[in-house]
């Protein structure tokens, strides 16, 4: 008998003389934890950085009510849903334009027949708070208003919403060849709205709910009809359909949740 074998035939009876229940109540309680139900994870949402303090607030709301913690990621809506795209854990993506809804759509990454657009926004032009406003400060007279250094911070329209509708606005009132090579193009709306108010650009390009949040000044209002009408989709991400995530989507859609958007400025669609 080698010596490993003695050793753990020794073991085995001193255990079956001294505690005869030991093993019994180890293999118990491993039953039972096998058998204990898996804690479920919080509901994950992807949302636009434009939504990040109306959409806080919202899920703060939620699990006042609910008891039920959601989770949230922030970034431009790209990143987002790229993300999604490479297999990011998400249960619900809101958008802050449909094209990168309707290209999650087509590959097929959305649960069908969850998506919805209930809220919209308008984008604006802003200054920094400090300073006496120049003389003629409009948007056809931004051009001049830069001077020859200044730059108009907004987001990288190659792939940003809001510079996606900045580019169009500009575009529709025959400025945009002129400022393109003005721009300081940001990741997201929230870093565009960041160099105005730090005063790093003298104007920017934003949405109206983030103009509202920060220390800056509102020039002026886009036309509605001078870019592409800014919804925000919402919808659940396929995989990602739990009762917590459909239960949240039904709650942000409701009359409660669209107040509390309606609260930080958005707008119901």
């Amino acid at each position: 008998m080698s010596l490993f074998t003695k050793t753990f035939t020794g073991w085995r009876k001193a255990t079956a003389r001294t505690a005869p229940g030991i093993l019994l109540g180890v293999l118990l309680g491993a039953m039972a934890l096998a058998a204990r139900p898996a804690m479920a994870e919080p509901p994950t949402v992807f949302a636009a950085a434009s939504l990040t303090d109306a959409m806080t607030a919202a899920g703060r709301a939620y699990e006042e009510r609910t008891g039920t913690e959601i989770r949230f990621s922030f970034a431009s809506s790209s990143t987002l849903a790229r993300q999604i795209e490479a297999g990011a854990p998400a249960d619900l993506y809101a958008s802050a334009n449909e094209k990168w809804m309707d290209r999650l759509e087509t590959r097929g990454l959305i649960l069908p027949g969850t998506r919805t657009s209930p809220i919209a926004n308008g984008l604006v032009l802003i200054a920094p708070e400090t300073g006496a406003p120049p003389k003629d400060e409009t948007i056809d007279n931004l051009p001049a208003l830069l001077g020859a250094q200044g730059r108009l911070a907004m987001g990288d329209p190659a792939h940003v919403p809001a510079g996606i509708y900045g580019k169009e606005a500009l575009e529709h009132l025959g400025l945009w060849k002129t400022l393109e090579p003005r721009l300081a193009a940001a990741d997201n709306v929230r870093a565009a709205l960041a160099l105005v108010e730090r005063g790093e650009a003298p104007y920017g390009i934003v949405y109206a709910t983030d103009a509202r949040i920060a220390k800056v000044r509102v020039v002026a209002a886009f036309p509605d009809k001078s870019h592409t009408p800014v919804t925000y989709p919402f919808a659940l991400v396929k995989g990602g359909d739990n009762d917590e995530a459909k239960d949240f989507l039904s709650f942000l859609t409701s009359d409660d949740g669209l107040a509390i958007f309606e609260r930080f400025g958005f707008r119901r669609n």
